[in-house]
């Protein structure tokens, strides 16, 4: 059993966890939720003792349990390895990891081949599935996975499913998939910053994800109604005692001397209703539910003729370094379709989405956003938040300032460095940044992978509605089903178009 209890987690002078204790025993699959920046990571980190940015009070008792951590990213020194070194580094058992690495492969989709090749060429899907073998090779008692579905494949996604269902090893693990948390979460753990993110709360609940998501709606529209009600009843009960005051005030005013029996009638009835004031102030009164706002946006209407050419290249040969990766494509969209190219991990569709862009920036008719798999790269040419939307007049600033209020961010954040930004508050960086440039063609790698389900479904249902053309990357099924029309498949030989049906979600 691995056992944690009271722990406190303070970041500079905020806190982001209180007073948490929880244990995870066998068969625990133990989510964690919460809204981006809300101190996941910072958890996982902390309980490895390897957070040194956090000051971290509490106990842990572990009883010399081996626990296996998936990193949400690699370390640049980790990807300068070749694939066989990262996995076969410690000696121990070698012949038996060897052997269990092998078993691995079919399942996950990876060829042998890749043990030669150095971390740092593999795509983000392809790290991850060797950062999971990893894990299974050491035979861990407990894991830890931060973000293990960032950038699997669909087939891959379904297995990793299956294992997290299937292994009877404990599993605490931070997750912005539904579908996965909808299918292996049978705990959860919901962190939160309210009273603008200046306090933390949480929530630990045994439940599916599901579950949690349905009874804490519930429970908070029927909080909401009894304050509301218990609201309208106290305002009413105070206006009315407030009516009835001002008239024993005006009977007061306007006794005569002659009626010393009524002035004091009237000085008792004015003691009586300043005690009924005083029990009215003191009510204790349902509060609305101190939850976090939920982030709203949308985007102003563009307009596309259907007949309009939007994509027509022509690539021979697609390639990585000096690996190619497909050959002979040929690409065709035309209107405002939403589709998402889909494929094997390392087929490449993060190099042809930027090819795509290449081809389409330089379009004088069009307004093109583009959202990269690693924000830093076009992060990077920035210092603060508001650098990054690059507006001189005012008006324009305050409008900014308006949206990123609705995204939720603090003033701090608004007016910090984007470095210090978690990657789910980035992404939502450029989600502004595209509606206030009133962007009319969206390519997206990814998009949804680093925000959390609770704010998902919000940027589902606004793309949903988007007018103009999306193409994206995508293994996130729930955005799949939700917005995109039909899909393209990239393989060895080229893409070709596939209808939505034969999405595999």
């Amino acid at each position: 059993m691995f056992e944690v209890k009271n722990i406190d987690i303070k970041v500079s002078d905020r806190y982001l966890i209180k007073s948490l204790s929880f244990t995870l025993q066998k068969g625990d699959k133990m989510a964690i939720i919460g809204e981006e920046g809300n101190g996941k990571s910072t958890l996982l980190k902390a309980l490895l003792g390897i957070c040194n940015y956090a000051e971290i009070k509490g106990t842990l008792q572990d009883k010399n349990h081996t626990i296996g951590y998936l990193e949400q990213s690699m370390k640049e020194e980790t990807l300068k390895k070749k694939v066989y070194d990262f996995l076969f580094e410690d000696t121990n058992n070698y012949y038996n990891k060897v052997a269990m690495f092998y078993t691995y492969l079919e399942n996950l989709e990876l060829e042998d081949t890749i043990l030669e090749r150095e971390l740092s060429f593999l795509s983000g899907g392809e790290r991850v599935k060797i950062g999971i073998v990893k894990l299974l090779l050491e035979e861990v008692d407990i894991l830890f996975l931060d973000e293990p579905t960032n950038d699997l494949d669909i087939k891959t996604l379904e297995w990793l499913e299956n294992f997290i269902k299937k292994t009877d090893k404990p599993v605490l693990y931070v997750s912005h998939d539904e579908t996965l948390l909808s299918k292996t979460a049978n705990k959860i753990l919901h962190l939160e910053l309210v009273k603008k993110k200046k306090v933390c709360k949480h929530t630990l609940v045994k439940m599916s994800y599901d579950a949690y998501i349905e009874s804490r709606l519930q429970a908070i529209d029927h909080q909401t109604q009894v304050a509301r009600f218990e609201k309208r009843q106290y305002l009413k009960k105070q206006d009315r005692l407030y009516q009835i005051m001002q008239k024993v005030k005006y009977q007061q005013a306007t006794i005569t001397r002659k009626d010393p029996h009524g002035a004091k009638l009237l000085k008792k009835k004015m003691h009586s209703l300043k005690s009924q004031e005083k029990k009215l102030e003191n009510t204790q009164l349902t509060e609305v539910p101190d939850v976090e706002e939920s982030i709203s946006f949308c985007f102003e209407e563009v307009k596309i003729p259907k007949s309009k050419e939007i994509v027509i290249m022509d690539i021979p040969k697609l390639s990585i370094g000096t690996k190619e990766l497909s050959k002979n494509i040929q690409l065709k969209i035309v209107g405002t379709p939403h589709i998402c190219i889909v494929g094997k991990n390392g087929a490449g569709k993060t190099t042809l989405l930027k090819q795509i862009y290449e081809n389409l920036k330089g379009r004088s008719d069009l307004k093109v956003g583009f959202m990269p798999q690693v924000y830093e790269e076009v992060l990077k040419s920035y210092d603060t938040v508001l650098d990054f939307f690059n507006f001189s007049k005012k008006e324009d600033l305050t409008k900014a300032r308006m949206y990123l209020g609705n995204m939720n961010f603090t003033k701090e954040e608004m007016e910090g460095k984007i470095e210090n930004l978690s990657n789910g508050t980035k992404a939502k960086l450029f989600l502004i940044k595209f509606v206030l440039e009133k962007c009319d063609v969206l390519l997206l790698d990814e998009p949804t992978r680093n925000v959390s389900p609770l704010s998902n479904p919000v940027i589902r249902n606004v793309l949903k509605h988007f007018k103009g053309t999306i193409i994206s990357v995508s293994h996130d099924r729930k955005y799949i089903e939700e917005v995109i029309d039909c899909g393209y498949l990239l393989k060895e030989d080229g893409i070709k178009e596939i209808k939505k049906e034969e999405m595999s979600f």
